[in-house]
């Protein structure tokens, strides 16, 4: 009788078979969301909207999000991989929110779903359906492992902040258009404050969504392994940089309670920093971490 591992490496390589009917279909709200940002960020790189205030607000707004979404909605909320004062975790989760990447209920339980399936036929970004599903089109259309969020993020929906930002969080993206709209103007900026929110908006949306996805896609494909585990992730130097380190994918798989991913000297991780510097500045505690055994 084959025991549980041995099922879960031949699953991994098992031919899959074709969506049920019922997930064919597009997510109309979804494809659609997506579409407009694209269609925005590919206007936010024509000339006229181009200005070094621009680059600097993008950049600036990258750096707060992706650091939102790898310290706070990641490490720290989906792996509980530190702990932090409330404020601190509530600020990093709405920095995390402004990804756009759906409420963190659904953010946090859809990640824990991963791991417990991760490349399994029931992952819902399952790296054997192909690159390309696992790098967005899952997002498309229905997924099953939407209706196990009491199951993965149980102890997030017992939290009011948590079931109103997971409802609400759409509308963090009005203030920061009327900021960036009001600085743009205010200081004449090439392209005006509609530039401004191009660039703030939808290339950053753009940006942070392909450099999350990556690490469902690209560090299941391309890369090297530390560690042999049972599924297909990879650590990719490339997605790592862009990403912050979330790059050193299968170290994270091997150790996901552990707060630092970089384990080797030659595996920078940014995040991992910053989790440094919250721990000089007595805001980290109970800090779990991972070494590598070589």
């Amino acid at each position: 009788m084959e025991d549980q591992e041995t099922k879960i490496r031949n699953a991994l390589i098992a031919p899959r078979k074709p969506l049920p009917p019922h997930q064919r279909k597009w997510k109309m709200g979804t494809t659609s969301f997506m579409l407009v940002m694209h269609i925005g960020a590919v206007f936010a790189l024509l000339p006229r909207f181009w200005s070094i205030q621009g680059l600097f607000v993008l950049l600036l707004l990258y750096w707060a999000t992706v650091i939102g979404v790898t310290l706070g909605l990641h490490r720290l909320v989906a792996h509980r991989s530190f702990s932090t004062p409330k404020p601190v975790e509530r600020l990093l989760v709405l920095m995390g929110a402004l990804a756009c990447q759906s409420g963190p209920i659904q953010w946090v339980g859809l990640h824990r779903h991963h791991h417990k399936f991760s490349d399994q036929p029931n992952d819902h970004h399952d790296a054997g359906r192909g690159l390309w599903w696992s790098h967005s089109e899952w997002m498309l259309h229905d997924i099953p492992a939407l209706q196990e969020l009491d199951r993965f993020a149980g102890d997030l929906q017992a939290d009011p902040f948590y079931r109103w930002l997971d409802r609400w969080f759409l509308l963090l993206q009005l203030p920061l258009a009327i900021l960036v709209y009001w600085y743009g103007e205010l200081s004449d900026v090439h392209g005006g404050g509609l530039g401004l929110i191009l660039w703030a908006i939808p290339l950053r949306l753009v940006l942070v969504y392909h450099v999350t996805w990556l690490v469902n896609s690209a560090t299941h494909a391309f890369g090297y392994r530390n560690f042999d585990c049972p599924d297909l992730s990879r650590n990719c130097w490339w997605v790592a940089i862009l990403s912050f380190g979330e790059g050193w994918h299968n170290n994270h798989h091997a150790y996901p309670y552990s707060a630092r991913h970089g384990l080797r000297w030659f595996e920078f991780d940014i995040t991992w920093e910053h989790i440094k510097i919250l721990k000089k500045l007595g805001l980290a505690k109970r800090i779990r971490e991972a070494t590598y055994p070589g």
